[in-house]
């Protein structure tokens, strides 16, 4: 049921009169170079996260992922979670942002770690990607703590590690060791950037996996009695190209899934490594292996098993056509495609919220990529769980990365009046 609009109003004016705070806030997020890999600054991070939540009245904890091989000395991957309870221990809301940020990379015009505000904007590394999402979930539950409203159930704020690497130190560790689990937990929004005004319901699934061939090494003058792993890796190539690319793009799925092109099934090739390193020494020799990695991101429709067994097929005709040449397959990662359900009442809690603050129609997406929303569905078992937040979702990953303050501003307000929303849904 909606919040009484003198409720939202409420809100939305402690969130107005808090917006420096909150810009300021991510900017020193920014500060922190927390660059994955190799995992920066990650318990600084943590620290300046748990130290907000402190002040804002949250029971905060420091989580390691003890025991993870990425959690080392010299990277630790340390985790925060702030927990604060009103009346009843449920509904429990959940708000979850990861504050890994891939490097920096070449063509910046500003300071990619000096959070510098301009014109509207945040820039810098992480800005969209998602450190604003991070304070816009911090705000939202401070807004309903500064408007003096008592919380009817339970709000949770977490900061998390690795996400840009699959999030196995950050989500998944605190869903395997039940800080979030089902029973405790009844809702997540996780505030990724996919624009203020959409309600992202899930992803499509990933399959990467890794093709070796094994030849037979030879003199480089007499090529033909040897078995070249290079030439054999390029025949399978040809099949992916000639033979698999064509019916991926012919497949579309239903869910909406953003940009067009990604309702469609696809495959990449992230790297192919064979024979002698070029800039070494060379000597005449047939290559004798080959390796290569692909990205197939497969669709609701298609599952997992059929993804897989189309790959084995298309192996085995290239076993076929190169005999000389010895093929094997390794599954490197695997992630089930998600969809929050239809009747989930996170959805129109924050597509309610969208049209109070921003007064226009929400739409419902998908990303083309994952997020930690896998975590949730597979081991947490929580089904309504929905990525929103403020940034939008082409500048993830860019040179002079931004968010701007209009969207970060609205988007704490939704984040407030939906969490507040679903906390009165007993």
């Amino acid at each position: 049921m909606p919040l009484d609009p003198a409720l939202v109003e409420r809100i939305s004016a402690v969130v107005d009169a808090t917006a420096d705070e909150i810009v300021a806030f991510t900017a020193d997020l920014i500060r922190i170079p927390t660059v994955n890999p190799p995992g920066e600054e990650y318990e600084t991070c943590a620290r300046f996260i748990g130290e907000a939540l402190t002040r804002f009245d949250f029971d905060v904890h420091y989580v390691a992922a003890e025991g993870h091989p990425d959690h080392t000395a010299l990277h630790p991957r340390v985790n925060v979670i702030g927990r604060r309870s009103g009346r009843h221990a449920h509904p429990l809301v959940h708000l979850n942002g990861h504050f890994d940020v891939v490097p920096a990379g070449e063509g910046w015009t500003v300071d990619p770690f000096g959070g510098l505000v301009r014109d509207g904007k945040i820039y810098g590394r992480g800005a969209c990607d998602m450190k604003a999402g991070i304070a816009a979930a911090i705000f939202a539950a401070e807004a309903i703590r500064r408007a003096g409203i008592d919380l009817p159930g339970t709000i949770e704020v977490s900061g998390t590690v690795d996400e840009e690497s699959g999030g196995l130190a950050g989500v998944k560790y605190l869903a395997d060791e039940r800080w979030i689990a089902k029973d405790k937990t009844d809702f997540v929004i996780i505030p990724e950037p996919l624009d203020v005004d959409r309600v992202c319901i899930g992803h499509r699934g990933v399959y990467w996996f890794e093709v070796e061939a094994h030849g037979r090494i030879g003199h480089g003058s007499m090529p033909f009695l040897g078995a070249s792993a290079i030439e054999g890796m390029s025949r399978f190539q040809a099949l992916v190209e000639e033979q698999l690319k064509p019916k991926l793009a012919g497949r579309l799925t239903e869910v909406p899934v953003v940009p067009p092109g990604a309702r469609h099934a696809t495959i990449n090739t992230n790297g192919i490594q064979g024979g002698q390193p070029v800039d070494g020494v060379q000597t005449p020799c047939v290559a004798d292996h080959c390796r290569a990695i692909f990205d197939r991101r497969f669709l609701l429709e298609e599952g997992l098993e059929f993804t897989k067994d189309e790959i084995a097929a298309l192996v085995n005709e290239a076993r076929r056509l190169v005999p000389d040449i010895r093929f094997e397959v390794h599954d490197k990662l695997i992630v089930h495609p998600t969809r929050t359900p239809d009747d989930s009442p996170i959805i129109p809690a924050l597509t309610g919220a969208i049209q109070q603050v921003l007064g226009r129609q929400a739409s419902l997406i998908a990303s083309p990529g994952t997020y930690d929303h896998k975590h949730v569905a597979k081991i947490v078992g929580v089904p309504h769980c929905v990525a929103y937040g403020p940034g939008e979702l082409v500048l993830a990953h860019q040179p002079d990365e931004y968010c701007s303050v209009a969207d970060l501003v609205a988007a704490t307000k939704v984040i407030a009046i939906a969490s507040l929303e679903l906390m009165s849904s007993r």
